[in-house]
This record gives C-alpha cells, sequence and structure tokens, in this order.
C-alpha cells in the first residue's frame, strides 16, 4: 500500500500508509505510539489555518463542477431535474440512456402540460456522423482511433468525452445536409436540455455543505473587502445557500425588479455611517459576496436583440445564457457577458496580498488554469490553496503538474485533500487559537 496524502506544500507533506501517519513521510508519534487519527487531522488544520490565515487583503474562491458532487447516487426526479450534483461523465451516461429511443420529450417551462416530442439519433449514431473519434489502448498496448462509444449497450467507454463530442456536433451542424438538419439540431436540444435539467438541482442543507462553506471563508478576509466566488457551474447553489444565511450577493446584475447584467456592481459594497462625537465611521456589511459565475447560469437569459442579460427565475428561462462543455469554451470566453467576468477574475488574481482557494476545480480546462498559473508566477504575494478529493493522482493532467512544478519551485501553493461536501469546512474553519 502507497502513501496516501493529505497536505502538501513545498514545507511540509502529511500524509498516512498502513504503518501509519506520517509528517515529511516519517511517521509521527505521540509519547510513545504513533498518533491516532484525529490528532492527525489536528495537524492538518493547524497546517491549512497556517496557511489561510495571514491577514489577506483580498480573498478569491473557485469553485468547480466537484463541489456540487456528493456521495449520494445521482438521480433525477419524475421530471428529470437532478437531486443532487453531477459529474459530466454522468450527464454523458444521462445522455446516452435518453436518447436510446430516438425519442426525447422536450417539456415547455412555461406551460409544464405542453409537451414536443423531438426525433433524435441514438448517441452512438450522432457520434459516427460528427466523426467522433478517440484514442485507446488495444490488447497489446497499442494505441488506436476508434468512435465505437459504446463498452456495451448500456454503458460508455471510459475514454468518452462529452465535450469533444459537443464541440464536433456543433462544427458539423454547419455543414450537415438538408435531409438530416432538423434531426441533428432535435439532437443537439436534447442534449443540451438533458444537461440543464441535469444541473437544476435545488439547494438542501442536508445535502449540501455549501452554507457551512460561505460562513467559514467569510471569515478569512477583511471586512472593507469582499469575498470574491468564481464558478464553473451552472446551479444556482452559492446563492441558495446564501439567501438561507442572508447573505448578500453581487452577482454582477442590477438591485432591480427585473435585474440586468451590469459588470460595474461587482466594484460597489454595502456599508453604513455611524455618527460619534466626533467623526463619522463607516461600517461594512458582513457576509456581503461577489459571485462571478464564468461560465453562465441556469437563470440567466439574453433578450431577442441580444442586447440585454437578465436574471430570472430558475425554471422559467427557455434558453440559458451558458458556456455547455465543449472544447471551444477559450473561444466562448471572449463573447459577453463571459469576457467581463474572466476580465474581473483575472484582476482579482493580479491583486496584491491575495489568498486563493480552489474547490471541486480539476484544472482540466485550459483556459481558465492557463490564467491561474500565470497568475501563480507572476504575483509574488498570491497563495493558493488548491483542494480536491485526490492530490496525489497516478494520472494527473498537464495544468496539474505545472502547479505540482511550481509548488516545488517555492511559489506559494499548498495542496490539501478535502472537499465541499466531505471535510474542507472543518479543516477552513480550525481557528489559530485552537492548534
Amino acid at each position: 500500500m502507497g502513501e496516501d496524502i493529505f497536505f502538501e506544500s513545498n514545507q511540509n507533506i502529511y500524509s498516512k500508509s498502513s504503518d501509519g501517519f506520517k509528517k515529511d513521510r516519517v511517521i509521527v508519534k505521540n509519547g510513545e505510539g504513533p498518533i491516532n487519527e484525529n490528532e492527525f487531522n489536528n495537524l492538518i488544520k493547524s497546517e491549512v489555518s497556517n496557511f489561510v490565515n495571514q491577514s489577506f487583503d483580498n480573498v478569491v474562491v473557485l469553485v468547480g463542477a466537484g463541489a456540487s458532487v456528493t456521495d449520494n447516487k445521482f438521480e433525477l426526479d419524475d421530471n428529470g431535474i437532478g437531486k443532487t450534483g453531477v459529474t459530466v461523465a454522468k450527464i454523458a451516461d444521462e445522455i446516452l440512456k435518453k436518447l436510446q429511443d430516438e425519442k426525447y420529450i422536450l417539456n415547455n417551462d412555461k406551460n409544464p402540460e405542453k409537451q414536443e416530442v423531438l426525433e433524435v439519433f441514438k448517441l452512438e449514431e450522432i457520434s459516427k456522423k460528427s466523426q467522433y473519434y478517440f484514442d485507446e489502448k488495444d490488447e497489446t498496448g497499442n494505441t488506436v482511433s476508434t468512435n465505437e462509444i459504446l463498452k456495451d449497450e448500456q454503458t460508455l467507454k471510459s475514454e468518452f468525452n462529452l465535450e469533444t463530442l459537443l464541440s464536433n456536433l456543433f462544427a458539423y451542424k454547419k455543414f450537415v445536409d438538408k435531409v438530416n438538419k432538423n434531426k441533428v439540431e432535435n439532437t443537439i436540444d436534447a442534449i443540451l436540455d438533458i444537461i440543464k435539467k441535469a444541473t437544476s438541482y435545488d439547494y438542501d442543507e442536508n445535502i449540501f455543505n455549501h452554507r457551512g462553506f460561505l460562513n467559514v471563508i467569510s471569515k478569512l478576509g477583511k471586512p472593507e473587502n469582499k469575498i470574491n466566488i468564481v464558478t464553473t457551474n451552472y446551479d444556482t447553489l452559492l446563492e441558495d445557500a446564501a439567501e438561507s444565511m442572508k447573505a448578500t450577493v453581487f452577482d454582477g446584475f442590477s438591485f432591480s425588479q427585473t435585474p440586468q447584467f451590469d459588470s460595474t456592481m461587482f466594484d460597489w459594497n454595502l456599508v453604513k455611517k455611524v455618527s460619534s462625537i466626533k467623526t463619522q465611521e463607516i461600517i461594512f456589511k458582513q457576509k456581503v459576496f461577489n459571485l462571478l459565475k464564468i461560465h453562465g447560469s441556469l437563470t440567466w437569459e439574453r433578450s431577442q436583440s441580444g442586447s440585454n442579460i437578465s436574471r430570472k427565475r430558475k425554471g422559467s428561462v427557455k434558453l440559458p445564457v451558458m458556456v455547455f462543455p465543449s472544447s471551444d469554451k477559450y473561444a466562448k470566453s471572449y463573447e459577453e457577458p463571459y469576457f467581463d467576468l474572466f476580465t474581473k477574475f483575472q484582476e482579482l488574481l493580479k491583486t496584491p496580498n491575495t489568498l486563493f482557494i480552489t474547490t471541486g476545480f480539476s484544472f482540466s480546462d485550459n483556459h481558465i488554469s492557463k490564467m491561474i498559473l500565470s497568475a501563480i508566477k507572476t504575483n509574488d504575494s498570491l497563495a493558493s490553496l488548491i483542494t480536491d478529493f485526490t492530490i496525489d493522482s497516478e494520472q494527473p493532467n498537464e495544468n496539474w503538474k505545472e502547479l505540482v512544478k511550481a509548488m516545488h519551485d517555492h511559489y506559494q501553493i499548498a495542496f490539501l485533500k478535502a472537499t465541499m461536501n466531505d471535510n474542507l469546512v472543518d479543516y477552513l474553519g480550525a481557528k489559530p487559537d485552537e492548534n
């Protein structure tokens, strides 16, 4: 049995193996014998506390898809709405199942009783038509290219990549012949509808830990500076959790009856004047967050003219403003409103004396990862805590390798084995005077 690493920085590494809990690969002892698991967790809490409690002026948190994923089995309700967080791989499985009989029922959100039955292609067939190929190993270990996406009739091969398939489909749609045009467009509409529904889950404090997370990170910054949360997720878990704790969210939309997108909203704050005998002091409202949804949201809708983007009630938006998973996400980031959001994110990472925390982000998105890596190497006062369910994968992606290399090159980077819905809140919530 190898080592399981829980915390690693350029100074210390905490791990456990079959022979005990270790610091810098030496078994940690308390008195005569090795420490127990509780003592080991306290050591990690101490390391995390020392890292995040350094009087940072600016706090930025990146919340990825993994932050919405729980240990609960992915399931849909009777309307096809996801009950818990879901990975892209699980969405692909759902698409395979829904397109199996070449019919897809598209519900009308504004009139639930009205349904439209779309004639669609099976996933295997549309993959072949759009020439979706990927590499896999044959029995001899050689790399072969194939467009056979199924391991069997009910399951996808592990190499199947929904993002690449969608990229091929968007390109194929432009050149498809008249005979197949409607069916191809129906298939794309069905896939996007499945993605939308699968990520439309509601916040449930018994399932998700977002409220505890917001409570903890709200204490890391200074009162005059809002905590900045950046997310790639379409769901509304963060907004719902914030509402449940009576926190205030600046999400780039105006405070009006029909909120309109206005990126300058991020620059405002909530204060009140408190008069004293000689001066007027300003007090900043607590638990106020900036929320940058850089891939859009289930609740955003573009006007027919395209000139405005409004925020509406979830479920009332037919075509939400969302960057669907595909390899052209980088190009999409230059469109409105994504460009404004990415620009703001980049500015935040360049701010001096910044703490940057990631949760549920795998660093597989190149357009985001490259920006983060650039900030780490150019902003000397940026400290980055990278958290994930595993921090010592045997097959890390290239961006993750770059992060590890940067840590060994003595940039301020630490890795923590933790997830939003497991133990991250406990680690971040440890107080310096408690350790």
